[in-house]
């Protein structure tokens, strides 16, 4: 694959990190996410182009467009998790690499959390890692793509 650009897919309410309960999210903003990402990307040879929207159609549209300039995707879907079977079938449907990512520990959360409609069609799973937890998937990520 000549292609060495990620997709970063942050889903509903994920603009909210650093103020929406920090507690089990941190401090850390998507901004923060945004830079590690790309610094983690940057330093294998990739770039990255980072979507986050409280719309999932346009999180969809972003992840159809990927299957023409990226060799993965990086997503955490927030709520959509646990909801979107449309946002699933879009994963599956452009046949990229998915590396799924969720800050906290979902399994140790409330029961409605515990699916996942995301996990069957990634590759990689960070899960209740925090922030750190995306250089994590992005590595990983890379690591498949790459055949390592």
């Amino acid at each position: 694959m000549t292609t060495r650009r990620l997709l970063l897919v942050n889903g509903p309410n994920l603009n909210l990190l650093g103020t929406r309960e920090p507690d089990i999210y941190g401090s850390e903003t998507l901004a923060d996410v945004e830079a590690l990402v790309a610094e983690a990307a940057t330093a294998r040879g990739y770039e990255v182009r980072a979507v986050q929207s409280n719309h999932e159609g346009v999180l969809l549209d972003a992840i159809h467009e990927a299957r023409h300039d990226c060799a993965g995707i990086v997503i955490n879907p927030g709520g959509l998790t646990h909801t979107s079977v449309v946002l699933r079938d879009a994963l599956s449907g452009v046949a990229l690499p998915v590396a799924e990512v969720h800050i906290s520990d979902v399994m140790a959360r409330e029961p409605f959390r515990h699916h996942s409609y995301v996990a069957d069609v990634a590759v990689v799973h960070v899960i209740g890692e925090g922030v750190p937890g995306y250089r994590a998937a992005t590595d990983r990520l890379i690591d498949h793509v790459e055949g390592r």
